[in-house]
């Protein structure tokens, strides 16, 4: 059974004394569950990035500017359609303001409301508390490995883009490359962290699910808002995806104020996810 896998994976046989378990050994189960999928994800994410990012060799200027000139100016600035014509801007607005982003936090928030919250649904959790492992040594290596994989993910951006970039003649610093892979890790990190502390907090796959999409669709919203509404910039002061843009990351390298608030948002997340199930009695 999985359960039994899981549980043998994380406890050497002969058995251990409760809470002595291995340091690493559940992270180790975890990204070895997900390995097929990482691998897949990582693959997907890094063609979508590439196919897109090599249209701006192909697409002639003129015509990207009949284009935008032929959109409603409302939502040409929502899209952040207005910098096309430069190379930054539009690896901003496909690969890294809207292609990327959708992507990693499908996979991010999903794996982070099912690692902890979806194993507590299906019983398989509790199992595995009983054995040599500690709620806390659980929580926070489950909880790693959607770092890693998130990590994965936004390499393989960035492994596709970079030589792109260079291939192409692109006017983009490959200091602005690896910010901007660096941020969309944190805005991924952040919003997943959201989800999966929901769902530690609930024991609830789907609770964890609604808030993390939640927190990424109304975060998007008021980024692209912010800028059309009179009065309406201090919606960015709200928005993962402003925290993680609107420093220009591709053209400024990173934005030190921005990503520190996201990665506060992370550790924030998992310091009440450590926190309430620490104290809470699974199940309930």
């Amino acid at each position: 059974m999985a359960v039994d896998r899981a549980v043998s994976a994380v406890v050497p046989e002969g058995g251990m004394a409760p809470g002595v378990a291995s340091l690493g050994s559940v992270l180790r189960w975890a990204l070895r569950q997900q390995r097929r999928a990482t691998v897949g994800w990582a693959v997907a994410v890094a063609a979508v990035s590439g196919i897109y990012a090599s249209f701006f060799d192909v697409i002639d200027a003129s015509e990207m500017e009949a284009l935008v000139e032929g959109m409603p100016e409302a939502l040409v600035t929502a899209l952040g359609y207005d910098r096309l014509g430069s190379a930054a801007g539009f690896l901003e607005s496909t690969v890294y303001g809207l292609l990327g982003p959708i992507l990693i936090l499908v996979f991010g928030i999903g794996y982070g409301a099912r690692v902890l919250a979806g194993a507590e649904e299906d019983g398989s959790l509790e199992l595995e508390l009983t054995s040599a492992v500690g709620r806390r040594q659980v929580l926070l290596e489950r909880y790693a490995a959607l770092v890693v994989q998130l990590a994965i993910l936004a390499v393989a951006v960035t492994a596709v883009v970079l030589p792109l970039v260079a291939a192409l003649d692109m006017d983009v610093a490959v200091g602005g490359v690896l910010a901007g892979g660096l941020g969309l890790f944190l805005l991924a990190l952040a919003v997943s962290s959201v989800g999966f502390a929901a769902g530690a907090v609930t024991g609830r796959r789907v609770i964890g699910l609604a808030v993390g999409a939640g927190v990424a669709v109304a975060g998007y919203l008021a980024d692209a808002l912010a800028g059309l509404l009179e009065d309406g910039r201090w919606l960015e002061a709200v928005s993962p995806f402003a925290w993680y843009l609107s420093g220009d990351p591709l053209v400024e390298g990173i934005d030190v104020a921005g990503f520190g608030v996201l990665l506060a948002v992370a550790l924030v997340a998992l310091g009440v996810a450590v926190v309430v199930f620490d104290r809470r009695d699974l199940g309930t």
